[in-house]
């Protein structure tokens, strides 16, 4: 059954979760808003961004998060419940996890999956439900390359080996890569790829991407961080080919361009485009932040839209600074860098004001939080009554609105 089907006995949801609103005389009399909410201006991270013909209602947006919950890639009632309850509680966009564009392109076997035209109707399924409550929606594509036939997050620390056998599910004679060099120990050791290989992968980006338009997302991001295939052929670390796909910066960087081109081509000019980077690998000779400040300047042309910024994930070297916002001074240097990019901070954003202190100082263009909003899905609205920026609460919940005098943070 349609999801539409299921929820046209609801209220319509207009305007919709999220969205700053003016408070009724009566709301502010009973205590829900003050005569002084929702200040003009508003707080950024409730000031909406139109992105090509996108209109996001506010910039605090669901990260990608694998869920490893899928059967042969689909959709299930699980998926539905997760990303609904974003939508139900005013996030501006929600960006649905690394989903293979091939079934080898994935991490595990439980991962989400848009190479077949059958994965298409689950997935609109979310896609529909999203809109219903107002939010804008996307689909991450990926490739897991040299970190594919892994086990589920469920089963780390209960077995040695990240690696799944085919009795498993797996697929260790399809593990592929830039180059024939492990992760690590505990990964597969991958295939270097042929050319042949390099253009079908490309071109099932390309085949995935007409499926999520089919689909009906607003956006779509291509994955080129934490180590998966597209970001592990930009790095010296990994890449160490010798063709016209390896060696200097543009030879190694050739493969996230073409995909690019592929995506773009294919992809309505009116939608977005974003990609994901490791904006730095945290290793001494690996990938840097100068680099993807190039790169996002050649994608830019090229039609790439916005640059979410994360990093690390592509070699066990890695030394990451951890700490409260600490990925959002990556994304600040590509802003300043690239000019007419727009960018994405993640990184330990916990909070309204943190967040809304990112954007207010012109370090970011958007919010993208993950673990916040799997601790609390109303991140969205518990974000807003801290800024004192009264919004419009899913019709059914709306019983639920604290008092002004009272605190549900």
């Amino acid at each position: 059954m349609a999801v539409l089907n299921t929820v046209a006995f609801l209220l319509d949801q207009d305007p919709s979760p999220g969205t700053p609103i003016e408070p009724t005389s009566s709301e502010i009399k009973q205590g829900f808003a003050t005569s002084e909410t929702s200040p003009n201006p508003l707080p950024k991270l409730f000031q909406p961004l139109k992105i090509r013909s996108t209109t996001f209602k506010n910039r605090l947006w669901v990260s990608p998060m694998c869920m490893y919950s899928a059967e042969d890639g689909f959709i299930n009632d699980f998926h539905l419940a997760r990303y609904g309850q974003f939508a139900m509680h005013g996030a501006g966009a929600v960006l649905i996890e690394a989903t293979g564009v091939l079934p080898e392109g994935r991490l595990t076997p439980k991962c989400l999956g848009v190479w077949k035209d059958e994965h298409i109707t689950g997935l609109r399924r979310i896609v529909d439900y999203e809109h219903y409550f107002g939010a804008a929606v996307g689909i991450q594509l990926a490739h897991a390359g040299r970190k594919a036939s892994t086990i589920p997050l469920s089963q780390y620390g209960k077995r040695p080996s990240f690696r799944t056998s085919v009795d498993e599910g797996g697929w260790p004679e399809d593990v592929y890569g830039p180059s024939a060099l492990a992760y690590d120990d505990n990964h597969w050791e991958p295939k270097e790829m042929t050319l042949g290989q390099i253009e079908t992968v490309q071109q099932a980006f390309a085949d995935a991407a007409v499926r999520a338009d089919k689909a009906g997302f607003d956006f779509i991001e291509i994955h080129s961080a934490h180590g998966c295939l597209i970001s592990s052929f930009n790095s010296p670390l990994s890449n160490h080919r010798t063709d016209k796909y390896g060696g200097s910066f543009e030879n190694r960087t050739r493969f996230a361009i073409e995909t690019v081109q592929r995506v773009r081509k294919v992809w309505p000019a009116e939608k977005p485009l974003f990609i994901r980077f490791s904006t730095t690998e945290w290793v001494e000779g690996g990938w840097t932040t100068q680099d993807s400040i190039k790169l996002a300047e050649i994608l830019y042309q090229e039609g790439v839209d916005l640059v979410d910024c994360s990093s690390a994930g592509n070699d066990t070297r890695q030394k990451i600074p951890v700490g409260r916002g600490y990925q959002v001074p990556l994304a600040t240097e590509v802003k300043n860098g690239a000019p007419g990019v727009l960018v994405g901070a993640v990184g330990i954003i916990t909070d309204g004001e943190q967040a809304n202190d990112i954007l207010e100082q012109d370090k970011a263009d958007a919010i993208f939080a993950g673990r916040e909003f799997l601790r609390d899905p109303t991140f969205a609205l518990k974000a807003a009554q801290r800024l004192g920026v009264f919004v419009k609460w899913n019709d059914q919940y709306e019983r639920g609105r604290p008092k002004t005098r009272y605190s549900f943070i």
